[in-house]
């Protein structure tokens, strides 16, 4: 999920950091994805206008896993949700919510979860204020502390990165750096967003790698050679090699998700599932 846009034009450099399509291929593997999942953000303006409708479209197209946020979800009839969900063979393994829901209405954000179905709260976004070195630290903290309280209550924390979190490096350490070493692995996980990671520079692959253990989900979207989002299968994302990666085995769900996905929305969403449901690896 994103918050802010970006120019996604900015420097060609590291749309080979994501894995391309276009490098020496490894053989295919019999391994195919189980579930696929939507986060749902990625539809969020049909999902604002008619949540029960969007959920029977998403199912059609063959998703059986959902992920809540954006479109206005946390204020909606979240009983009426999981009934709809019920119905139509889908699940939410994982929600998006706030940092200052969990800070402030934390008793209402985990009730909203377990109506849903989730097992795991995800923060997907944190503003500039907390990206200092010491608000950061900070915010490191109320993480464990979230995740020790999530599992009082038999729920799961992890946190969604964007670009910045490699990029912002106060005190010459990069803040997703800071979060691996300075957060219990055992409750701090990663939903790692492998468009973003590439965006920043990364190689993906390195990534996933050292945070090996920690990943719950990806966040599965891909990029054109100028670096912008486009539908799984429309870009030069080679998924399969970032699949098959010995750091991908703990991986639990694989989320599409276009943050600019074009309307009318379906179509969309309707490709990157038939790429995904194809792939070998």
């Amino acid at each position: 999920m994103m918050i802010s846009r970006r120019n996604l034009l900015v420097g060609a450099s590291s749309a080979a950091a994501l894995g391309l399509a276009g490098a020496a291929a490894a053989p295919a593997f019999a391994a195919r994805l189980g579930a696929i999942g939507l986060q749902l953000y990625t539809v969020r303006d049909l999902f604002a206008k008619d949540p029960v409708g969007t959920l029977e479209a998403v199912a059609r197209i063959g998703y059986r896993e959902v992920e809540f946020g954006g479109g206005g979800y946390d204020a909606m009839d979240h009983a009426l949700l999981r009934k709809t969900m019920n119905r139509l063979g889908l699940r939410a393994p994982s929600i998006h919510v706030s940092y200052d829901a969990l800070r402030q209405q934390f008793g209402r954000t985990v009730a909203m979860a377990k109506t849903l179905g989730a097992d795991t709260l995800i923060v997907p976004y944190i503003g500039e204020e907390h990206r200092s070195e010491q608000a950061w630290q900070a915010a490191l903290a109320n993480f464990e502390r979230f995740a020790a309280d999530l599992k009082k209550v038999g729920l799961g924390f992890a946190y969604h990165n964007h670009d910045f979190e490699f990029t912002a490096k106060p005190g010459g350490v990069s803040l997703y750096d800071r979060l691996l070493k300075q957060t219990d692995p055992k409750l701090v996980k990663v939903e790692l967003d492998l468009y973003w990671a590439a965006f920043a520079g990364e190689d993906a692959l390195a990534v996933i790698n050292r945070s090996a253990g920690r990943l719950y989900a990806y966040h599965v979207k891909d990029m054109r050679a100028d670096r912008s989002m486009t539908a799984v299968g429309d870009g030069r994302t080679d998924f399969a090699a970032l699949f098959r990666a010995k750091g991908s085995a703990g991986v639990r769900h694989f989320y599409v998700e276009n943050d600019e996905a074009p309307a009318p929305y379906l179509p969309d969403i309707t490709t990157s599932f038939k790429t995904l449901r194809g792939l070998r690896f």
